[in-house]
């Protein structure tokens, strides 16, 4: 028996080498672990919040003048004088451009001349008629010449008043694009005249929102010369025609612009809101997205706890929480990446406020 316990020595050790050796292998990683366990993570978090969620469609959209027109000359002549400089804010029927009109001027009052003396030969006719010393035929005669001359005085006063370019609307100007003494034919271009006091934008949406759409509906639309600042509107119509080729309706809304922020050419993003209800919502930050499923981990007792969620709708950096959680509860947006499921952690800025 002895024999045997001697024989069978050595294989013993040599277990108990192995074993031992194994064992330290073993010791890093279990102490590794228990590190990782006992580790305390730094995170930020956010409470789960109950409250107002829009259903917004965005669209992209051109900003147009509320009026605009292009000033041209209506008959040939020399530009006589300017009244107005590039930009200018002008009023309605107010002169920027006289052309020579002298010429004009004489025909205006040769016909004035000719039409009255003509209108005291009418009345003294007219007189005589009634006396039975002239024939009617002739006084029929003179009062045919007497129209005649009042449609050609028409006609030259007309003339004369085209030579005078008003404003046809209040607006701002563009650059003048004539010079005095310039001979301007016409349809030539003299300024351009745009009314931006309020801005119309039309943009397109699909087809599918186009019940959810209605005038009145308020609209918001910013500019990337002013992204922190978005301009309210409202929808003032809706084409009555959806395009079969790109399956979109086209939208107009106009924009209060007094303060001429606004220019017409401007691309404009437009949100419209649509439905408005109260939801529980999130940071999109705090949501992690696994395979075909969303989780997120929540604070209880300065423990990371995995929790999977039910997304809906979704706004820029916020997501709606349909099931999953409650309002009130502490979901980490930062240092989510670093934490495991039972991970000790410590929420920044927590120890400060509760010394305040």
């Amino acid at each position: 028996m002895s024999v045997n316990i001697r024989s069978r020595l050595p294989l013993i050790l040599l277990s108990l080498v192995l074993i031992a050796f194994i064992a330290y292998l073993l010791m890093p990683v279990e102490n590794s672990a228990r590190e990782r366990r006992s580790r305390v993570v730094s995170v930020k978090t956010v409470p789960v919040v109950n409250g107002t969620f829009s259903d917004e469609v965005e669209a992209l959209g051109t900003a147009k003048a509320n009026e605009d027109v292009v000033i041209t000359a209506q008959y040939t002549d020399i530009v006589e004088s300017i009244h107005f400089n590039d930009g200018d804010r002008v009023k309605k029927g107010q002169v920027l451009v006289e052309l020579m009109k002298r010429q004009e001027i004489a025909k205006v009052e040769e016909l004035q001349a000719s039409l009255t003396e003509l209108q005291s030969q009418l009345d003294r006719y007219e007189a005589l008629v009634l006396k039975s010393v002239t024939a009617i035929s002739v006084l029929e005669e003179h009062r045919a010449k007497t129209k005649s001359l009042q449609a050609q005085l028409r006609s030259a006063q007309a003339v004369l008043s085209h030579l005078t370019i008003r404003a046809p609307f209040d607006g701002q100007l563009g650059f003048r694009q004539v010079s005095v003494g310039a001979l301007v034919s016409n349809g030539d271009v003299i300024t351009s005249l745009d009314d931006i006091d309020i801005i119309k934008v039309d943009f397109s949406v699909p087809e599918r929102f186009l019940p959810t759409l209605r005038v009145g509906q308020e609209i918001s639309a910013r500019s990337i010369a002013y992204e922190e600042h978005p301009f309210m509107g409202e929808i003032t119509s809706i084409s009555s025609r959806v395009d079969a080729a790109t399956r979109t309706v086209l939208i107009r809304a106009k924009i209060d612009n007094k303060q001429h922020k606004l220019r017409p050419g401007m691309l404009m993003a437009v949100n419209i809101v649509r439905n408005t209800d109260n939801a529980l919502q999130l940071p999109e930050n705090a949501v992690i997205p696994f395979e075909d499923r969303h989780f997120v981990f929540a604070i209880e007792n300065n423990i990371a706890q995995r929790k999977y969620i039910e997304v809906g709708r979704r706004m820029p950096g916020i997501v709606e929480v349909l099931s999953g959680l409650e309002a009130g509860e502490k979901i980490v947006t930062e240092g989510a990446l670093k934490l495991r499921e039972g991970a000790k952690v410590k929420v920044q800025g927590e120890q400060v406020e509760q010394q305040q």
